[in-house]
C-alpha cells in the first residue's frame, strides 16, 4: 500500500473539435511534468473540448485517444484519467477512461448528462459508478456536472480520492469552487478537480479554478485562472487520521440508490 499518491493535474485550453491536435497538446505537455507523478488527470472531453458533434467527433471503445492513453501511461509508467466521446451500440456517451501504468483501464459513463446544453438529447447517461483500486488507494472517478449531485457521490465505499474531470464555464465559477470543497468535507475524502480554460466553440469562456481539497475542506493546491500543471501529494495517514478522530462518516445516512 502506498502511503502517499502523487497527483499531477494538467489545466489547459483546448483545440476545439480537433483530437489530434489535443493528443500532440497533452504529450508535449506530459514532458513538462517535473519528476514523478502516480496519476495525471485531464480535464472532460479532453480531445474535443465540451461538443455535441458526436456524430463527427465519436470515437470507438477501441478508438485512436484510448490507444493514445494507453500508449503515455506505458511510456511515463504513470495513470491517466479523462473523458472522451465515445460511441457504443448506436449510442453516444460521454465516457471517462481511467488507464493504469501497464495499460489496462476501467471506464466510467457520465451520470449526470447536462441538460442545460441538452447533453441529455445527444450523449446517453451512464447506469453505474465505479471505485477504482489503485496503489492501495480507493478512487471514485466522476465528470462535470456529477459535482451537482452529492446522492451519487456519497461515500458509501470509504474511497480515498474524489475525482471530478470538467468543463465547467467562468459563469458558474462560484458552484465549482464551492461544491467541490463541499463534496470533500461531506464524504471526507480529497476531493479532486480538474477543470480547462479558454473559450470553446460556442464561445462559452472557461476560468480554471482546478484544486485539490484535502478531507476537511482546505485547498491543498495552487488556484488560477491560467493554464497550469501542478503536481500534489496525498496523504493516507491524512484521511486515516481525520476519519479517526471525527468519525463523521459512521453516521451516514443508510439507503439505496434505485
Amino acid at each position: 500500500m502506498e502511503e502517499n499518491l502523487k497527483v499531477t493535474i494538467i489545466q489547459s485550453e483546448l483545440h476545439w473539435e480537433d483530437a489530434a491536435a489535443n493528443r500532440q497538446l497533452f504529450s508535449k505537455k506530459f514532458q513538462k511534468i517535473e519528476g514523478e507523478t502516480d496519476l495525471i488527470i485531464l480535464p472532460e472531453m479532453f480531445s474535443t473540448g465540451f461538443s455535441m458533434n458526436a456524430e463527427n467527433l465519436a470515437e470507438s471503445n477501441n478508438g485512436e485517444t484510448l490507444h493514445w492513453l494507453i500508449s503515455e501511461a506505458k511510456k511515463h509508467q504513470t495513470a491517466i484519467t479523462g473523458s472522451v466521446i465515445i460511441s457504443e451500440d448506436n449510442q453516444f456517451y460521454n465516457r471517462l477512461y481511467f488507464v493504469f501504468p501497464d495499460g489496462s483501464y476501467e471506464k466510467y459513463d457520465k451520470k449526470h448528462t447536462f441538460t442545460l446544453a441538452r447533453e441529455n438529447e445527444t450523449y446517453t447517461s451512464g447506469k453505474e459508478r465505479i471505485i477504482v483500486n489503485y496503489k492501495g488507494w480507493k478512487i471514485c472517478p466522476l465528470v462535470c456536472y456529477d459535482l451537482r449531485f452529492p446522492v451519487w457521490a456519497r461515500n458509501t465505499e470509504d474511497y480515498d480520492v474524489l475525482i471530478y474531470v470538467a468543463n465547467w464555464p467562468k459563469v458558474r465559477t462560484l458552484a465549482w469552487d464551492t461544491l467541490l470543497r463541499a463534496r470533500a468535507i461531506e464524504n471526507m475524502t480529497y476531493c479532486i478537480g480538474v477543470n480547462r480554460v479558454g473559450f470553446d466553440g460556442n464561445k462559452h469562456e472557461y476560468v480554471g479554478h482546478s484544486a485539490v481539497y484535502d478531507v476537511l475542506g482546505k485547498q491543498i493546491s495552487t488556484s488560477a485562472f491560467d493554464e497550469f500543471i501542478e503536481t500534489v501529494i496525498l496523504e493516507k495517514k491524512h484521511i486515516e487520521t481525520n476519519r479517526r478522530h471525527f468519525q463523521f462518516l459512521n453516521d451516514r445516512d443508510q439507503f439505496k440508490i434505485i
